[in-house]
């Protein structure tokens, strides 16, 4: 589940210098990733809302919530995990002090429905994720280059093999949304094209 096989899209367009697939319109954009990927270089670039909002997977009609009223975005996720009642970030401590590692409860990630009705939401296809996801020697660098600067506590510490255990998570929620039928797109860094997800 935590391999991602993708290409790059054939169709493209570009919002303010950066290059995006071509169905996307700016509105529906919510950016997320694990820390340091560049959510808010991206964010900033597009002139959205650098206030970073937070979306808990568990939770019943998550799709209504404030924080996505505000699109471009920068999203953290809250995942459920085995044998944790309350969703966690990968920057929470119960997550990253978890000894062995939480394995995702895919059983409660909550989907939006399937549009019932002519004039009622289509939720499924309101917002499309990009989900940042470096190589994890590059985000390392990344993270290593930030934490000097002393502005993100969640840098303290950071190690490689905590890196490759976030970027799994994002890569196999990336996956499971994909395979929902959410709009989901990769970035494997902010400088990198669009790719999309082949089964």
């Amino acid at each position: 589940m935590d391999s991602l096989h993708t290409r790059p899209f054939e169709s493209t367009k570009n919002i303010k210098g950066i290059t995006f697939p071509g169905f996307v319109s700016f509105r529906q954009l919510l950016i997320t990733g694990p820390p340091g990927a560049g959510k808010s270089t991206i964010i900033r670039q597009l002139g959205g809302w650098s206030e970073e909002g937070y979306i808990d997977l568990s939770l019943k009609n998550w799709w209504t919530a404030q924080s996505l009223s505000l699109r471009p975005r920068e999203i953290h996720l809250g995942f459920p995990f085995k044998g944790a009642k309350e969703a966690l970030t990968v920057f929470d401590k119960a997550w990253i002090d978890a000894s062995p590692p939480l394995e995702i409860d895919f059983e409660r990630i909550v989907l939006p429905p399937p549009k019932r009705f002519f004039f009622s939401v289509n939720w499924k296809e309101r917002y499309v994720f990009e989900f940042i996801l470096p190589e994890p020697d590059a985000l390392l660098r990344q993270r290593i280059k930030r934490a000097k600067l002393g502005t993100h506590h969640v840098d303290e510490a950071v190690n490689l093999e905590r890196i490759k255990r976030q970027l799994s998570v994002f890569r196999q929620v990336a996956k499971y949304l994909h395979q929902q039928g959410i709009s989901i797109y990769i970035r494997e860094g902010t400088e990198g094209g669009p790719l999309q997800i082949i089964d």
